[in-house]
């Protein structure tokens, strides 16, 4: 894609990264709703209307500067809420919540590899299927980022929740402690360049899946 202007770029990668960061959230909220907590379905948040779900700043505005000046994408919608109480088997139930969320991704993961394959389909025919191509890419490319990203153990990440909900009681609350500097060494990893390298190293391997991919098709 290094080829695309700014605004081509934007134009691509703007629905998959809104509905991954957004339908991301639908999931914890889907699984809270059928593991015995009403909350987020009360609040109208299990919804794919990415509206519902947007924040304005990590949703929007920091993935489109991350985007062009940095060519990594990163950000957050709104967090679903989830009473872990109300849970049928809280410290079970907390980590499947927490696994929904990248489970989530990994479906539209695959969901945005159709539209590849569908954009290929009729290449030959249309010069505009190329952006199905494209937006497919970045589909595939946003959802595995944000899959991976999520199940660092890490809270308050996903990864982060289901250690939690693993570690013996005693264990948890003081793991648990650790949650109001799980951000700040997420911003610090990001700043230093740190979680970009290490993110890289996965994504050369999906990367390398979509280069042959494309080559397969248009040969």
């Amino acid at each position: 894609m290094n080829e695309l202007s700014t605004l081509q770029l934007v134009a691509i990668w703007i629905l998959p990264v809104i509905f991954a960061i957004t339908l991301h959230e639908a999931g914890h909220g889907w699984a809270a709703f059928k593991l015995g907590d009403n909350t987020a379905h009360q609040l109208g948040r299990i919804t794919l209307n990415p509206i519902k779900h947007i924040d304005p700043i990590g949703t929007v505005i920091l993935p489109s500067l991350l985007l062009v000046t940095t060519g990594f994408v990163f950000g957050w919608a709104k967090p679903v809420p989830v009473n872990f109480q109300q849970l049928n088997q809280p410290r079970r139930d907390m980590a499947l919540v927490a696994l929904a969320g990248p489970g989530a991704n990994l479906l539209m993961l695959f969901f945005w590899a159709i539209i590849i394959n569908i954009g290929f389909f009729f290449y030959s025919s249309y010069d505009s299927a190329i952006f199905f191509i494209y937006a497919g890419q970045a589909g595939v490319i946003i959802n595995f980022i944000l899959m991976l990203l999520n199940l660092l153990p890490i809270l308050p990440l996903d990864g982060g929740r289901v250690v939690h909900a693993m570690l013996p009681l005693n264990m948890a609350d003081k793991f648990g402690k650790l949650e109001p500097f799980g951000l700040i060494l997420l911003i610090v990893l990001l700043l230093t360049g740190v979680l970009q390298q290490v993110m890289k190293y996965f994504l050369g391997f999906i990367q390398l899946i979509l280069q042959n991919l494309i080559f397969i098709n248009l040969n």
